[in-house]
This record gives C-alpha cells, structure tokens and sequence, in this order.
C-alpha cells in the first residue's frame, strides 16, 4: 500500500492572509485541527513547511502539532545551520531537505544535492544522530540520486512537479519514464522512495503506478477540494484513487 503524507500549509497561508499579525485567541483555519481530521479520515502522515520566512506555517504550528499529532510528522525545511537546530529540538519523525526560493509561491525544483554536498552532509549527519528520518527532495536525476545515497540520506522525494506540469502535454511520457528510471536506481542504490508535487485527482491514476512507491505527500490538490467536500472526503477519495 502507498502511503499518504498530507501537506497542510496552505490551510496556514489562509490564516495568514487574515491573522498575519495576530498575537494570538481565536484565529481561523487551524492547521493543526485540520491535521486532527486529516488523519482520522486515513491520512498516514503530516507534512509541514516551515519556511525561513514563516509565510505559512509558523513555529508554534510545528510544536502542537509535535505534541497533538497521532500519527508521523514530516518537517520539510531548507538546509540551514537554524533550521537543522530547530529540528533537533522539536524532533519530528522525519525531515524533507528542500530548495527554499524567498521568491517562489510554493517549492519549485530539486534540492541541488551536488551543488550542496558539503552542507547537506552535515545536515543529515545531525538529523541521524538525532534519530531523525532524513529525506530529500530531488528531481530524478541519476547523479543526484546516487549523492544522495552516499551522503547516507535514508529517503529520497522525488520531484513531481515537471511531470505534472507536462501532464497535458507531449512530454508527459518522458517525464513519467525519468520518474520511472529514478525510482528503480534510488531503490538498487537502497534508497527509500517517496514522491510529491503537483499530484492530484486526475494524474494520480498514472503516478500511483510508479515503482517502489512508499508515500507520496500531497497538499494543494487535497486542501482544493476539501474546500468543496470537507477534508474527511477528499483524503478518503485520494486514498481510494491511490490504492484501488
């Protein structure tokens, strides 16, 4: 069975657009509440992004969600000297290393592993000797899949989002086949495999029958239509559509 990570930040980004500069009290849509629903409808894990600038979601959304979540928290964060600390401290099950662009609405492109071999080492030897999962967020390219495993990351998330983008074009085939390649090299290389962006409740269908899926963490699709049908339905039909 594929697992299901729900990403929940864009519950926070609408909060923030109302409650930027609230100190506090009853503010509305809570992340971690949506979380709470999330999972009681079949959700396997939490994904989060705390990002450098807190657009979204913000450092006390991490820490109840530490404390109140039942089931696995996945923090995905940039690779800093601040970021690692905090993540020590709060010690969620895992952690996804990504790219962060100050500029970009959400996460656009794989962590450059190659380019940042020396700082992401570092980063995954803290997150193993806290008994952290590391995971990182690459595109399926062979050289970065092949750093990856001997940086001793655990986990690899390989980037979905030029395959979701060319869904509808001719192009889509040789995305799909470079998600294909890259799951089977990160599984010989001993990698586990997880998956994200860009999937929704049409592409799933075709991304659900990559090899060696472990989870595939999902957010803006989920969040979208959970806007029409309430969260409980729209992570019960993603599920459905992911393991028929």
């Amino acid at each position: 069975m594929i697992l299901l990570g729900v990403n929940i930040d864009h519950c926070a980004t609408l909060r923030q657009a109302r409650y930027r500069d609230s100190a506090g009290g009853a503010v509305e849509p809570d992340p971690v509440a949506l979380a709470e629903r999330a999972v009681k409808s079949g959700a396997d894990g939490i994904t989060v992004h705390l990002r450098e600038d807190r657009r979204h979601i913000q450092d006390r959304d991490v820490w109840r969600l530490k404390e109140s979540c039942s089931t696995r928290l996945n923090l995905e964060m940039a690779c800093t000297k601040a970021m690692t600390e905090l993540a020590v401290k709060l010690r969620p099950h895992a952690v996804c290393i990504v790219p962060e662009n100050r500029s970009e609405v959400t996460t656009e492109g794989g962590l450059d592993v190659v380019g940042g071999r020396e700082r992401i080492k570092a980063c995954i030897d803290a997150m193993n000797a806290a008994g952290i999962e590391t995971s990182l967020f690459i595109a399926p390219d062979e050289e970065q899949i092949a750093l990856s495993a001997k940086l001793g990351a655990p986990v690899v998330e390989l980037h979905t989002g030029a395959y979701s983008n060319a869904y509808a074009t001719p192009a889509r085939q040789a995305e799909f086949q470079r998600l294909r390649i890259g799951a089977d090299l990160a599984h010989d290389l001993g990698l586990r495999v997880n998956a994200g962006h860009g999937i929704n409740y049409v592409n799933i269908s075709e991304v659900r029958t990559l090899p060696r899926l472990n989870e595939l963490n999902i957010g803006h699709s989920i969040l979208s239509r959970a806007l029409f049908t309430g969260i409980e339905e729209a992570v019960r039909e993603m599920k459905a559509r992911m393991n028929p």
